[in-house]
């Protein structure tokens, strides 16, 4: 991320309305890979090939906040092996971490991975820490500390059924395995800031949170959520869940959470009623039927419906509702913001 997209980032957050309108996409190893023409095992393998085609991104794309920007990353593998995960790499595939236990009693016996030495988190780390010098020649800096959230990580620990009935059949146990979660999130987030001092902001990412209901949310989400921004002072407190669903919406304030990227069955203007004013918007084109699934001339005009339609644009960054999806083309991405720009 340039110094210039940083500071218009942080304008979207204090809710002032950019001119022109900002657009801002979350990329990461489902897109970056298929649009530069590599593999996805070789971007996982080769630091030399993920750094080319994050450098490409930049450069195709010069006016887009790509957020987290350089997201050094193992797909859903990523936290998950630092706890033992077995970790599958096809070669067109995401790459997927197996579950190391089924119980909630086993869950709650499980510990702290050491952020430091234990997964794919140090490769994380070095990756990072050698190609610095060159994305920052290219202009960019390391702003944002990435993790999972503690469902999505329980979840894949130990299966999403199996998380869920827990909460009801073994709160206690349930409770240390989040406990322990978190205490690890927290760490790993200390880390990063650790060893990349430009590092002011936060992306966590958690879809399970928007599969409970009010009270499961504030028992086995809210506290844990909120330890992990509490721990970290910085500038930008970024959140995705992009599953259906408004449960956190009214809490993410609460949270000290700053920007939400949110799932597209909702808008814009219902998102900001529930979140309030602090919180900066980051959505809300379809991502697969309509920024993946349509021509780029249909694309250019519902991006430019979903800016016409918006109440406000005051705190909104204009994007899809969740990550950038797989097969997005450079004429669709291009689109996009045209349509964005056309209904300023």
């Amino acid at each position: 991320m340039t110094e210039k997209q940083w500071d218009i980032l942080l304008r979207v957050v204090s809710g002032e309305k950019i001119d022109p309108l900002p657009v801002g996409f979350i990329i990461d190893s489902p897109w970056v890979p298929g649009w530069s023409g590599i593999s996805k095992r070789e971007y996982f393998c080769s630091d030399s090939a993920w750094l080319a085609t994050n450098l490409k991104a930049c450069d195709t794309f010069p006016e887009i906040i790509f957020i987290p920007g350089f997201w050094s990353e193992y797909g859903m593998c990523t936290e998950p092996s630092a706890f033992g995960a077995k970790c599958s790499w096809p070669v067109e595939e995401l790459p997927h971490a197996a579950r190391i236990v089924t119980t909630p009693a086993d869950a709650a016996k499980v510990e702290k991975p050491d952020v430091e030495n234990d997964g794919m988190l140090p490769f994380m780390i070095e990756r990072l820490r050698q190609t610095q010098p060159i994305i920052e020649e290219h202009g960019h800096s390391i702003k944002f500390a990435v993790t999972r959230g503690p469902l999505n990580i329980a979840s894949f620990l130990m299966g999403t059924t199996e998380l869920m009935m827990g909460f009801y059949t073994d709160r206690e146990d349930c409770e240390k395995f989040l406990n322990t979660i978190t205490e690890f999130v927290i760490d790993w987030i200390a880390l990063q800031k650790k060893h990349f001092p430009s590092i002011d902001a936060i992306l966590m990412l958690d879809d399970i949170v928007g599969f409970v209901g009010d009270d499961d949310y504030m028992a086995f989400a809210h506290p844990y959520l909120k330890r992990i921004y509490d721990s970290c002072d910085f500038s930008v407190k970024a959140f995705h869940n992009d599953a259906p669903g408004l449960v956190c919406a009214p809490h993410l304030a609460d949270l000290g959470v700053n920007l939400f990227n949110f799932g597209f069955e909702h808008g814009i203007d219902e998102m900001r009623e529930l979140c309030g004013p602090s919180v900066a918007l980051l959505g809300n084109l379809p991502p697969r039927d309509v920024l993946a699934g349509k021509p780029a001339d249909e694309v250019c005009v519902e991006a430019r419906k979903m800016v016409e339609g918006v109440k406000s644009r005051d705190g909104v960054l204009f994007s899809c509702g969740g990550g950038m999806p797989q097969n997005v083309s450079t004429e669709q991405i291009e689109a996009f913001c045209a349509g964005v720009l056309g209904g300023a």
